[in-house]
């Protein structure tokens, strides 16, 4: 079942009852019987937003998300998402599976990275396509097939410098910077959703999202994460695109765009023929990295555009 996304830009109270987040808007304590509550099974639930100062939210709520492997975000004044709230266990063996995944050797993880690169290389190539750039599309298949056991030869920095050339129309003038002008501020907002969704998985397959691959930074807390997310950031270009081309505003980031962005975990996907909603597939992805650290498995499994 596909975990729910739960978006809050207002003020708001947020509080557990009976196995429910519970949604008071306006209320003066929780026992106020005035104001109408609206409830939703926790269970069903993925993926929080917080982006208001002034909600406030229980620490009973915090402990049953978490408890149910569901991924908390909040934004700051600037409405960025900031910070991400996960679960430290919610796998049986996990005292296991972080060992495998500390003990992978260095060829196995070069290994891995080589494969994370060749699929994305594949998924923004057709993108590439979808936007009618063959000629740029063809020189990432090609990189595809030049990809070395930790891409030696960096194919992944290339293949990205000629994507992003490409993907949006030259009027544009498009630089992808994290700073940049927009339509960068779409893809921040997306590819941190993403990332959450990332940790999410990885975390509920037994992993820590610390240790990376190929990532390594000392100061970042998802290496991992940022390493597994890499194929999948094409399904958030596509949805700025389709952004772009309704022919919405967007150099500011309204309730209308994040709400687009926000049904990444929703979108539909093929991973090994078979067709799944992001947040679903992308769990099939983690526990496939996981069979890799622990020796049953020697490929991820990753969606194809």
């Amino acid at each position: 079942m596909i975990k729910r996304t739960l978006y809050f830009g207002n003020p708001a109270h947020l509080y557990m009852r009976k196995a429910q987040l519970c949604i008071s808007y306006g209320r003066k304590n929780e026992t106020d019987e005035e104001d109408k509550v609206i409830s939703i099974p926790i269970e069903d639930i993925g993926v929080v937003v917080l982006d208001h100062e002034q909600i406030t939210i229980s620490h009973s709520l915090i402990a049953n998300l978490l408890d149910n492997n569901a991924a908390l975000i909040t934004c700051n004044n600037t409405h960025h998402p900031t910070g991400l709230m996960l679960p430290l266990s919610v796998n049986t063996t996990q005292t296991e599976k972080f060992k495998a995944q500390i003990e992978a050797s260095e060829p196995l993880k070069k290994q891995l990275w080589a494969q994370t690169v060749i699929a994305k290389l594949k998924n923004q190539s057709r993108v590439l396509q979808q936007q009618g750039k063959d000629d740029a599309a063809e020189w990432l298949v090609s990189f595809t097939k030049e990809v070395k056991s930790g891409d030696t030869d960096n194919h992944e920095a290339r293949g990205a410098a000629i994507y992003w050339q490409n993907i949006f129309d030259k009027e544009l003038n498009f630089r992808r910077s994290r700073d940049g002008r927009p339509p960068n501020n779409l893809l921040n907002y997306g590819y941190s959703i993403l990332r959450a969704i990332v940790a999410r998985g990885l975390v509920g397959s037994g992993m820590l999202p610390t240790f990376g691959i190929f990532h390594r930074n000392k100061y970042n807390a998802y290496c991992l994460a940022d390493d597994i997310m890499e194929p999948y950031r094409p399904y958030v270009d596509q949805i700025v695109l389709q952004i772009i081309a309704r022919g919405l505003p967007y150099t500011e980031l309204s309730k209308e765009l994040k709400a687009k962005l926000l049904e990444l975990p929703a979108v539909n996907i093929m991973i090994e023929n078979e067709s799944s909603p992001l947040m679903v597939g992308l769990q099939r992805t983690t526990a496939s990295l996981m069979k890799c650290f622990e020796g049953d498995a020697k490929k991820i499994i990753y969606p194809e555009l």
